[in-house]
């Protein structure tokens, strides 16, 4: 069962279950939660803070209760379109953007890191749920943050195999095409990328995974 904890403030939700689950003070499965952080964790380095009343929210699983199908390299991608999927049900037209970033229209609305500790996956989700700092926007819908996590987490324990989720992200993979993206620290236009069955890229006659 999943224990989830809550807190007023962190510096990141990401880094402190890294943290507690490497001291061995906390044990997966498990959930943190924060009402805002100081120092969050985003893509490539990149911090991602944000407003009280957001989504900050990380959680651990043990790698051996994922599907068989799902390449630790493409978790920021299942992770994301589980709940990209409960969002859009529930009359949202966010999409997601290769590989791991939560867009509407053509501005960002948070995006999914994921990390490895021992014998577990850790994954961190920053979302704009009703504010939004500098170029980002926010959700395009109303939702109480404890009933999304509810049906978020409710999704997981189905853990639908990876087949499943690429399937679909397929078919919204053109979304992708007037976006660019960085790998290994160059930005590359997705224009011409095309998705693989094991979600990784081909760029230029090159297979990369998303690495976040």
């Amino acid at each position: 069962m999943l224990q989830i904890l809550s807190f007023e403030s962190l510096d990141s939700t990401q880094t402190y279950l890294l943290k507690n689950l490497k001291n061995k003070t906390l044990e997966s499965p498990i959930a943190i939660v924060s009402d805002s952080q100081t120092s969050g964790l985003g893509s490539r380095g990149n911090s991602w803070d944000s407003n009280e009343g957001n989504l900050f929210l990380s959680f651990a699983l043990k790698r051996n209760s994922l599907p068989n199908d799902l390449k630790l390299e493409s978790s920021s991608i299942y992770f994301a379109y589980i709940l990209k999927e409960i969002l859009q049900k529930l009359g949202s037209k966010l999409w997601l953007k290769w590989p791991n970033d939560f867009y509407i229209n053509d501005k960002k609305v948070g995006g999914v890191i994921t990390n490895i500790s021992a014998d577990n996956l850790v994954c961190g989700i920053g979302l704009n749920l009703n504010n939004s700092k500098d170029t980002f926007t926010s959700l395009d819908i109303q939702i109480d943050r404890e009933y999304l996590l509810n049906l978020y987490f409710n999704e997981l324990k189905k853990f639908p195999i990876w087949k499943q989720i690429f399937s679909k992200f397929e078919i919204e993979f053109h979304n992708n095409k007037n976006f660019s993206t960085h790998i290994e620290n160059e930005l590359v236009i997705l224009k011409n990328a095309k998705l693989l069955e094991d979600g990784s890229l081909e760029v230029n006659n090159k297979k990369v995974f998303s690495l976040r």
